[in-house]
């Protein structure tokens, strides 16, 4: 069959954009004709290994500078384009000429499956794709977050795809309630292998990875962290990312006295490694859709601390179990839960076989069919046969 998968940017780095890579390899290692395409393009090469197989189109190369107008909020007001609504969390990036590029790739489309993934290009696939097209929205967030006249317009819009698909059962409560009659379905990403050198739990290092953005909460991590210290001063914290935060966040190090304790290590194509010598995942963040690190960190043996969130981590950990949930933004909490499990190595040990155990749910072998026999279940009711889903 023929699939195409819309990203905004697939030359970068994010959770989603891996995930979609993934899908997106699986699917051509299956014998189906795939595309990824990306909006924009800001970088000379992807970070993420394609299949051979995989072709990747850009709509708006921006690698000789980010054009003007598709910057700041009010140049977006004034040259914005006429369906995606300013709460989606990019809307910086869609402007007019943007907008545009998409409209009319959406609407060259005639046949095959597109997937698009994210709230604004969900809005205009359902908007102007073809109904002779399979149309599938991925959404990687839950509902609750989105500004209220995005949320609206999503509800208003959403129930003409073919398929949404969502990440954890509790998203898929939500949208149900919020979209009666509407196909609702759970497929939960998959990390890109299970089989992963596991942590010896030997070193006195906290792992946490992810944007420097607010969502991600790393500044609620540090004085966390900094209660930790005083309690086991030979523990280290390693940040891994880029953002906008990154200033803020190594003020409040200084702020904190963490200089020593504390490295922002910025991008890396070595996680795995990392995570494999570390002993502790933290998870901070103030939401999330499905923490994909998090369960790649589980992955390698390690027992997660994470922030009750909503929504993601409580759908995958069992407290107690495999990891530790404490009240959201709690920061005592959060450290309190981290000297416990740095002080009983035991228990660090016990709680990381338990999350390779649960990691085994997100296993490429477990998610992959999902999607193929969604997509051939979804072209064999559009065309009314499996001609197309066997081409």
């Amino acid at each position: 069959m023929r699939i195409r998968y819309m990203l905004l940017h697939a030359y970068g780095m994010g959770g989603t954009i891996r995930t979609v890579v993934n899908q997106a390899n699986a699917m051509a290692a299956l014998g189906h004709e795939v595309e990824i395409v990306s909006v924009v393009r800001r970088r000379e090469e992807p970070q993420f290994r394609l299949h051979p197989e995989v072709m990747l189109t850009t709509l708006v190369d921006q690698r000789s500078g980010v054009q003007a107008d598709s910057l700041g909020r009010r140049v977006w007001r004034r040259l914005r384009g006429k369906i995606v609504p300013y709460g989606e969390f990019a809307a910086g990036y869609f402007t007019e000429r943007v907008e545009k590029a998409v409209i009319d790739y959406v609407t060259s489309v005639d046949e095959g499956v597109l997937i698009t993934t994210r709230p604004a290009l969900n809005l205009i696939s359902v908007r102007r794709a073809s109904k002779n097209v399979v149309r599938v929205a991925q959404e990687h967030m839950n509902l609750g977050t989105y500004p209220g006249p995005l949320r609206e317009e999503l509800i208003r819009h959403y129930g003409g795809f073919d398929a949404v698909a969502v990440l954890t059962a509790s998203d898929q409560r939500e949208y149900e309630q919020a979209l009666p009659g509407t196909r609702i379905v759970r497929i939960p990403n998959a990390v890109h292998s299970v089989n992963q050198a596991p942590s010896r739990q030997e070193n006195p290092i906290v792992v946490a990875a992810g944007r420097l953005v607010k969502q991600k909460g790393f500044d609620l991590l540090l004085p966390a962290f900094a209660q930790v210290v005083k309690e086991h001063p030979e523990w280290r914290l390693r940040v891994f990312g880029t953002g906008p935060k990154k200033a803020a966040l190594r003020a409040l190090i200084g702020e904190h006295g963490l200089s020593a304790h504390v490295t922002l290590m910025g991008r890396t194509n070595r996680l795995d490694e990392e995570l494999a010598r570390a002993s502790i995942y933290a998870l901070s963040s103030r939401f999330e859709g499905l923490p994909m690190v998090m369960i790649e960190a589980m992955t390698h043996a390690l027992p997660i601390v994470a922030f009750d969130c909503p929504t993601g981590p409580r759908d995958v950990l069992t407290d107690g179990t495999d990891g530790v949930l404490v009240p959201s933004g709690d920061v005592d909490a959060f450290a309190a839960a981290l000297n416990r499990l740095i002080a009983d190595r035991d228990l660090r040990l016990r709680m990381g076989a338990a999350a390779v155990a649960t990691s085994g749910e997100y296993a490429p072998a477990n998610v992959m069919p999902l999607w193929e026999n969604l997509f051939t279940e979804l072209l064999r009711t559009k065309t009314g046969s499996g001609a197309q889903a066997r081409r």
